[in-house]
């Protein structure tokens, strides 16, 4: 670990991003040249006592998870990351189709949805990054490990992930995460994270056997509407806009209504509502 590299190396990054790139308020008597010691852990989901230690040349050799969410919440390239990872001596993250990092560019669209549910999602349907109102809405689906990051997965094997949609809407939900898997299995081969998925579901759910020896391909829903089923709200009919990065291996998914509707109205609740818990 070389802490004097890491420490300047983090202090550059820090002080490069100005609040507006992360959507936060500048505010009129900053005067920090770029963002906060406290601003960046806020963003990295750390103490800032833990950021400062390390930026300070005084923290612990940060594990491979700490600098994952650096790179994160420092907005940083593929390249900057492999970069912060040898500093801190580890071997750096694979390329490999699929991987956890999330572009800059996907960041900053993040960063500007504050005040609305959206999401990064892989191509297995992992949750990358929420925002806090995603989490209101949908629960906080980074919580997991293993297989069970999956969407897809949790859906065939877990009977709780399916209480964010309504019981009728179960069945064109099975056969949509089934026909993306399968079209994401086609792209990525049977050396990938995606055929990892396909295998375990094959030896655990029937009903994902069944629906994927159909071979559905294209399988999508009507327009852009899904209804998700919260526990204090009720039903939300909602418009699902998804924006896909260069490499179609992560999307950005982001939930809105119609305005003057009833759904509308309970959007706006999200934030008195608060954090929905996960669906274990």
């Amino acid at each position: 670990m070389d802490r004097t590299q890491l420490a300047d190396f983090l202090r550059t990054r820090r002080e490069a991003l100005q609040p507006e790139d992360v959507g936060l308020p500048r505010g009129p008597r900053r005067r920090t040249r770029g963002l906060r010691r406290e601003e960046v852990a806020a963003l990295c989901g750390m103490s800032t006592d833990y950021y400062a230690r390390v930026e300070q040349q005084r923290g612990p050799i940060p594990s491979e998870a700490m600098l994952a969410a650096l790179a994160r919440g420092l907005h940083l390239s593929l390249d900057e990351r492999d970069h912060l990872f040898r500093m801190a001596g580890h071997n750096t993250p694979g390329r490999r189709p699929g991987t956890d990092h999330v572009s800059p560019g996907m960041m900053r669209i993040l960063d500007r949805l504050a005040d609305t549910p959206a999401q990064v999602i892989s191509t297995i349907a992992e949750t990358l990054v929420q925002t806090r109102l995603a989490v209101a809405l949908l629960g906080d689906e980074t919580v997991y490990t293993g297989l069970d990051r999956s969407l897809v997965y949790r859906w065939f094997t877990h009977p709780h992930a399916r209480r964010i949609y309504p019981e009728a809407d179960h069945p064109a939900h099975s056969r949509i995460f089934t026909s993306e898997l399968r079209t994401a299995y086609s792209r990525h081969g049977a050396d990938s994270r995606v055929a990892e998925v396909v295998d375990a579901l094959r030896e655990e759910s029937e009903e994902f056997t069944a629906l994927w020896s159909a071979h559905e391909i294209g399988v999508r829903r009507e327009g852009d509407r899904k209804r998700i089923q919260h526990p204090d709200l009720g039903v939300l009919e909602l418009q699902c806009q998804i924006l896909y990065d260069a490499d179609q291996t992560q999307a950005l998914l982001v939930y809105t209504a119609t305005p003057g509707s009833e759904s509308h109205d309970k959007l706006q609740l999200l934030s008195v509502v608060g954090e929905r818990s996960s669906q274990r």
